[in-house]
């Protein structure tokens, strides 16, 4: 099984980000409706281009395996921290599941803090053992 980890976790690169890179996207096309929303939830809307950087910039960082194990940690902590900020209504099923989403996320990005990029990676490339 050694020899399909790299393969397995550049999969895991390219299918962990997807939700992320959508949502940033769609926060910089609906910016200002985001942002409202956020404020709405008691979140200042000067995070939003924190937030943005984060999930598109670093959903792609994840994608090409640039900075990958600081991305995942720094993911996985914001994932988290969304799931008790806007998921917390655990009365309603729909935020329930989303919260558990969120700490499913988190535990995928925590494991490939711990696991890094693997061979197919843009830190490889660079010699970077983020």
């Amino acid at each position: 099984m050694k020899k399909f980890e790299d393969v397995g976790i550049l999969i895991a690169r390219i299918l962990m980000p997807v939700l992320f890179i959508v949502a940033g996207w769609g926060k910089i096309t609906a910016y200002s409706g985001t942002q409202q929303y956020m404020e709405s939830m008691g979140v200042p809307g000067f995070f939003l281009p924190l937030t943005i950087l984060l999930e598109f910039g670093g959903g792609l960082g994840i994608l090409f395996g640039f900075l990958t194990r600081t991305t995942a940690i720094i993911t996985a902590l914001f994932t988290l921290l969304t799931a008790f900020l806007f998921h917390d209504n655990f009365a309603d099923a729909t935020n329930q599941i989303m919260f558990m989403k969120n700490l499913t996320i988190a535990g995928g990005y925590l494991l490939l803090f711990l696991t890094g990029p693997g061979r197919f990676s843009l830190d490889r490339v660079l010699n970077k053992n983020w």
